[in-house]
């Protein structure tokens, strides 16, 4: 059955933040010169699907959004960003939540499902996704992640610490784009989410740009690495984030092997600042302390204050 989440216990978590502002209308930046496709949030800005069947929760959470037919049009090409960095549990996307997004673009009437990457084929390998891919239908794409032709120089108007991104050219081929991260630890700023995942489409050695001497233990390097990530967003929107929060490991991130919990949630969402400030309640993380976060909601991302978003969890 379906219910709202109590809102005492999100007050509890968020009661200290003190942000207002709301999420203004969606943009599709005209500076990145794309066809990505982005979309006004309606309704449920949260919906959280909860259970052992990891497909199964992953098709309820974009139900409750309104189903994936509101976020692609037939005739679509699908471009989907899952996490495969590591093949330690709670490091990677699910291969079932990849199969249910995959199957659902394609009765959304998508004609092509591309599944982004510069990791190697091992990584796909050692994590199953290669598996799912390739039986769901979809477009396995793996670019060069040492070629710089393979990738476009973005300028960053809005950025701060970053002034240009360099993006895959094959994003752009693609219509709709679906951010699927998992959720998890992080050696440096302590958390990964949806805004964090947009560095597996820029270039591997300008990410590295991104991580200044004592990114893991000093404080300015540590915001430099969140400055930048909240910079980067600010040039590319998703259409929906789909998050595995399933199992994840809350220590030794973000390649582990680390603690790990399960929460058994698929999180899904357009407002990446909310998803992300939801996840960070799923091992007690404090929003206020994740500067990526709080960069974001200052960049008009989104919302961060989660007792102004209307959040659905349903046991699945």
């Amino acid at each position: 059955m379906a219910k709202g989440i109590g809102r005492r216990e999100f007050v509890k978590k968020t009661a200290k933040i003190g942000f207002s502002a709301a999420l203004g209308g969606s943009v599709i930046f005209p500076w990145l010169n794309s066809s990505v496709q982005a979309y006004d949030r309606k309704g449920i800005d949260i919906a959280v699907a909860i259970g052992s069947d990891y497909l199964k929760n992953t098709i309820k959470a974009v139900d409750l959004l309104g189903g994936m037919k509101r976020f692609v049009k037939k005739g679509s090409k699908v471009a989907i960003l899952p996490n495969t960095q590591s093949r330690h549990p709670g490091a990677y996307t699910k291969p079932e939540i990849v199969r249910a997004v995959i199957r659902m673009c394609k009765e959304a009437g998508a004609v092509e499902v591309n599944c982004l990457s510069w990791l190697t084929p091992k990584h796909w390998a050692d994590t199953g996704l290669d598996q799912a891919v390739k039986e769901e239908g979809a477009n396995l794409k793996l670019v060069d992640s040492d070629d710089e032709s393979l990738y476009k120089p973005v300028p960053i108007p809005k950025g701060v610490s970053l002034k240009e991104a360099q993006i895959m050219k094959e994003f752009y081929n693609n219509d709709v784009f679906i951010n699927m991260p998992v959720t998890k630890d992080h050696a440096g700023n302590k958390f990964t989410g949806t805004m964090k995942n947009l560095m597996g489409l820029n270039f591997r050695r300008k990410n590295r740009t991104f991580h200044k001497e004592g990114w893991q233990t000093e404080q300015s390097a540590i915001e430099h690495l969140d400055k930048c990530i909240a910079d980067l967003n600010t040039v590319i929107k998703p259409a929906l984030c789909v998050v595995d929060g399933t199992e994840l490991i809350t220590t030794n991130g973000p390649m582990g092997p680390g603690k790990l919990i399960k929460p058994q949630k698929v999180i899904a969402g357009v407002d990446r600042v909310a998803v992300d400030a939801y996840c960070t309640t799923l091992w007690g993380l404090d929003v206020r302390d994740i500067i990526m976060i709080n960069k974001g909601y200052e960049n008009k991302l989104g919302q961060i204050d989660l007792k102004k978003t209307k959040i659905e969890e349903v046991k699945v």
